[in-house]
């Protein structure tokens, strides 16, 4: 029997990044594509690289992939080498790194996912890493769509 705990932390992590399954939602909007993957997808590099209050939406989208792989990590008993600032510095990309960031951030969270099954029992450590993973990763979830709103602003009949 699958520990209650790890199945509600993927299907926590699945609904961030995936988006809702059926026709309810956690947190999300229960529509497809409202998961950070599917709200990427929708992005150009041009888009992903124009600046909202000081950061972009390419920058967000490389520290939320940095931030599963620092939890990952983590996971995995490693004390990983850590340089938060890094994932920040992003101001522009282009089709190709754009691209690029996707696919590593699928990458992350898919690794992330297949290493969450094969922890049980959970310490408190781990319990507290993983529910910061869906923690940090809805927030910056929610901080893209905002930015989206700020750089798509609707045409004025």
């Amino acid at each position: 029997m699958e520990n209650p705990m790890l199945a509600a932390v993927k299907t926590l992590l699945k609904e961030t990044f995936e988006g809702p399954e059926g026709n309810g939602s956690w947190y999300t909007e229960s529509k497809p594509g409202s998961g950070l993957f599917g709200t990427l997808d929708e992005l150009s590099a041009e888009e992903a690289s124009i600046p909202v209050n000081g950061t972009t939406i390419a920058a967000q989208t490389d520290h939320t992939r940095y931030y599963l792989w620092v939890a990952r990590s983590y996971l995995n008993g490693e004390e990983p080498s850590k340089d938060w600032e890094a994932s920040w510095k992003i101001t522009s990309v282009n089709t190709r790194t754009w691209t690029q960031f996707n696919s590593e951030l699928q990458q992350e969270y898919t690794t992330l996912l297949t290493k969450i099954d094969s922890h049980d029992p959970l310490d408190e450590q781990t319990s507290t890493g993983l529910l910061g993973a869906i923690a940090h990763s809805a927030y910056h979830l929610g901080s893209i769509r905002q930015m989206i709103k700020a750089i798509k602003v609707p045409s004025q009949p």
